[in-house]
């Protein structure tokens, strides 16, 4: 007997809880994947701004009570919402960083896919150096799902900066294997190093910073960003032309998108399929700006 109805007749309620998310890839992402399976799925955005632990506890009984299969949980509240689940996945307990809720009985469980996303991401570059030094510029949600990955990689020496000197230490500390140290230096973290890593927000639309000052990238260096509005950030940009190789924020969101979708439901999605979507929802967004 099989363990669930006809694909054609599964039907999923996911969504993503963040603020600010109209720029997010994720429904196309997540509809179309279960579009190609022959399921029916519809990916709602909650955008919620400065939510505090009461109101974030509202918003998860929600998602508990109204039938979600799962949520995923972006800036500013995937550490903030980690003490109001009923369990974690051990990787998300390590990091006390959540990027997918996932409801089942009514439990909620929080789950971390950024880290399984850039590990996939970021795979050919970490072997392509060798495991070479990594710098991470943010230890926020993000940034300790990098870190982890890093490590998982097989990376040695992470370097984690981040303008909280104290958030630097605490990732640094969590990250297994004593793989991971703080630096307070942004100079510092990047001396030697064989990668860097964009955990922070600087870059992303409306904002046109950069974390890093051009004068210290490098073609020695490959660069990463995990913004992914816009594709090509101020960092890439400069990286790329400083003869750096550039990896944007697409493979992350992509795979951190599948992995969830695969919590969420317990069926694999096509990772291309989803990418298909990402990249339409970026063309279009290409496309507006430029008639702007």
């Amino acid at each position: 007997m099989p363990d669930h109805p006809p694909l054609t007749e599964l039907r999923f309620l996911t969504g993503l809880i963040g603020a600010p998310i109209a720029h997010s890839a994720s429904p196309a992402m997540h509809e179309r994947a279960a579009r190609a399976l022959g399921a029916h799925g519809h990916y709602q955005l909650i955008e919620v701004a400065g939510a505090d632990s009461a109101g974030l506890r509202a918003l998860l009984d929600g998602v508990r009570r109204l039938g979600f299969a799962g949520v995923n949980i972006t800036f500013p509240y995937k550490e903030a919402v980690v003490g109001l689940l009923d369990a974690l996945a051990p990787t998300a307990a390590a990091m006390q960083a959540v990027n997918t809720v996932v409801v089942r009985d009514g439990r909620l469980t929080g789950h971390n896919t950024d880290t399984t996303g850039f590990a996939r991401a970021a795979h050919d570059l970490v072997e392509a150096s060798q495991s070479g030094p990594v710098a991470v510029i943010g230890a926020g949600g993000v940034g300790k799902a990098i870190a982890f990955a890093l490590a998982a990689l097989g990376v040695r020496d992470i370097r984690i900066h981040d303008s909280d000197a104290a958030k630097s230490r605490a990732l640094a500390a969590a990250v297994p294997s004593g793989a991971a140290t703080a630096v307070a230096g942004l100079a510092a973290a990047l001396d030697g190093v064989a990668g860097l890593v964009n955990a922070t927000p600087v870059g992303m639309l409306p904002n046109r910073g950069t974390p890093v000052p051009d004068a210290l990238l490098h073609s020695g260096l490959w660069v990463a960003d995990a913004v992914y509005s816009p594709l090509w950030t101020p960092l890439l940009t400069a990286a790329k032309a400083r003869g750096a190789q550039v990896m944007t924020g697409r493979e992350l969101a992509i795979y951190q998108a599948a992995d969830a979708f695969e919590l969420f439901t317990g069926l694999k999605p096509s990772a291309a399929e989803m990418g298909k979507a990402f990249d339409a929802v970026m063309a279009k967004r290409y496309a507006a700006s430029n008639a702007a």
